[in-house]
Order: structure tokens, then sequence, then C-alpha cells
């Protein structure tokens, strides 16, 4: 199961972090987030070296508006580079199969 963290504990676990990190920004009402958690749940056991968070946004509104998240669900990767931090958004299609 991917943690859930707040604002108080984010520089810590994602920005401070050697490693990639990837972060769901979701809410518990989104039905398309629900859909979501499978693929990130199986994405983050076939990648043990990335780390994953969910952020609930009604519980952590600074973070949205701070990494600009106006839908949801909406996931960012966060990955460390030599000279500075870099912020990439993630786009993924599943198929009906559940492929990806």
């Amino acid at each position: 199961m991917i943690d859930k963290i707040y604002q108080e504990e984010f520089a810590e676990k994602v920005i401070n972090s050697p490693n990639t990190v990837v972060v769901d920004f979701f809410a518990d009402w989104c039905g398309p987030c629900k859909m979501l958690s499978p693929v990130l749940e199986k994405l983050d056991s076939m990648n043990p070296d990335v780390d994953f968070y969910k952020v609930n946004i009604d519980e952590n509104p600074s973070l949205a508006d701070e990494f600009e998240v106006r839908s949801i669900p909406n996931v960012v990767i966060f990955k460390k580079r030599t000279s500075s931090r870099q912020v990439n958004r993630l786009c993924k299609r599943t198929t009906a199969t559940g492929n990806y």
C-alpha cells in the first residue's frame, strides 16, 4: 500500500529524498483517482528503487496549490538530478485489459 503523506513531512520524504519519488495527488471522493490507485500500486511493486506517496488535496490544499494541481488524479514525478531538482508530470494510458 502506498503511504499517504502530509504537508509537514513532504519536504523530508519528497523534496529531500535522494530517490526518484512519484506523488499521487488525489481526493477520497474522486472516482478516477480510485481507478488509478491499483495501477500505481502495481508500479510501486515493480519499482523498488522509486518511492511512491499519496497526497490528499482536501487535507493538503497548500501542496496542491504549490504544485499547480488543477485536476485530479494528478501524478507528479520528482527526479533528483546532479544540478537541480526536476519536476515531471506523468501521463500514461492504460488499456481496458489493464496493460501499461
